[in-house]
């Protein structure tokens, strides 16, 4: 493997992971939350959604560090 696959397969990969992690939150799931609706008040993360939102914090991190590599590196295509 050379290393414009492996960042093609982290890119992608976290790509998609990020997708899925953003799809599992839960907070301002409904359609009135988007219009200013939502009388939830701002509550502390825990558990679960604390795990998850860290780790969605970490792919997109990773997202943007790998094309960010892929466009610096010399010889690559962007």
């Amino acid at each position: 493997m050379n290393t414009n696959t492996i960042l093609q397969t982290i890119t992608i990969g976290s790509a998609l992971l990020m997708i899925i992690a953003i799809l599992l939150q839960q907070r301002g799931a409904s359609l009135g939350a988007g219009f200013g609706g939502s009388s939830e008040l701002y509550t502390t993360r825990r558990g679960f959604d604390k795990n998850l939102f860290e780790t969605t914090v970490i792919l997109a991190v990773m997202f943007v560090f790998s094309i960010l590599v892929g466009l610096l590196l010399p010889g690559q295509k962007g």
